[in-house]
């Protein structure tokens, strides 16, 4: 069990440069709360849902994280900072990071039955600050979801979604391997390769504007050497 905790706490230092020591790590919110949560999700297996959710609330008390005891959590869960909402039905599998005020919502069921309502987290998964993702739907392995994004539609794997409603950017993650991403956002190589192609494409349309007006100036005028179809057909009568 101490290996473990050890190895949760390096994979954690793994991911943020902040903390000088592990024992910095342990006062993060973030560790705080999970490791209240394994509580809660033992006493809401066992059926004791009013002590599970007097935990959780103890937890939303000193960390402004709130997690449901039903909430299923995999192995080296981080949540950076606080002020995150994780649902009953929401699955998190391993190496997942979550930044701040990011909620793992719900769809409300009209048949009052309530059911798989929260989204699934696949290993690996980065979700930015502000980011809200809502609904059964499932974020595939290694994706990547911006901040202040809003996820409505499942995630293929190793996708960046960025935008109100989210889109993707088809920057994978697997184009250019990286094994994290701060913030869930890429930021560097892909993104300013393809803004500078955009740069590049937009200059030569320019040009080509600049071009066509100078042919155009120049038959207004009269010094043109180049013929108009009327011309040549008139020269051909």
């Amino acid at each position: 069990m101490f290996d473990r905790l050890i190895s949760y706490l390096d994979s954690i230092r793994a991911r943020d440069p902040a903390p000088r020591s592990r024992w910095e790590v342990l006062l993060y919110p973030g560790v705080l709360a999970l490791g209240l949560h394994r509580v809660a999700h033992w006493l809401f297996g066992a059926q004791l849902y009013f002590l599970a959710r007097l935990v959780n609330h103890f937890s939303r008390m000193i960390t402004a994280i709130d997690i449901h005891p039903g909430a299923t959590i995999g192995r080296n869960f981080f949540i950076d900072h606080g002020f995150t909402v994780i649902g009953e039905t929401a699955e998190i599998g391993d190496n997942v990071t979550i930044y701040q005020c990011v909620t793992l919502g719900g769809t409300n069921p009209t048949n009052g039955k309530g059911g798989k309502r929260h989204p699934t987290l696949e290993d690996n998964v980065i979700i930015g600050s502000g980011a809200q993702i809502i609904g059964p739907i499932t974020v595939g392995k290694r994706a990547r979801v911006g901040a202040n994004a809003v996820v409505l539609d499942d995630v293929p794997e190793g996708a960046t979604m960025v935008g109100l409603k989210a889109r993707s950017t088809l920057v994978s993650a697997e184009e250019w391997i990286k094994e994290f991403i701060p913030y869930g956002t890429p930021c560097d190589e892909p993104c300013e390769e393809m803004i500078g192609t955009g740069n590049r494409r937009i200059e030569q349309l320019q040009r080509e504007m600049a071009e066509m007006r100078a042919e155009l100036e120049a038959l207004k005028s009269g010094k043109s050497g180049i013929e108009l179809p009327a011309q040549r057909s008139g020269t051909d009568s």
